[in-house]
């Protein structure tokens, strides 16, 4: 299983576009340099009035898929 480390810092305002269905993905770099497009609804166990904050580990498959996203510390 591969994993990567993200670092998030997405604002309540800019994640309201995504939980209104404005959007719904969230695009990220992780610190390896590798460029994450992840289904928004992901992050809502993380929101909180302030948005997503923290640093995650996302595991995913050899194919891609995703299997887990957790936050860190």
């Amino acid at each position: 299983m591969q994993e990567l480390i993200i670092d998030v810092a997405v604002p309540a305002e800019r994640y309201l576009a995504w939980y209104q269905g404005q959007a719904k993905r969230v695009l990220m770099r992780s610190r390896d340099g590798r460029s994450i497009s992840l289904p928004a609804h992901h992050l809502r166990p993380f929101l909180t009035h302030e948005g997503v904050y923290g640093s995650f580990v996302m595991r995913f498959t050899s194919d891609g898929k995703m299997v887990s996203l957790e936050r860190l510390g």
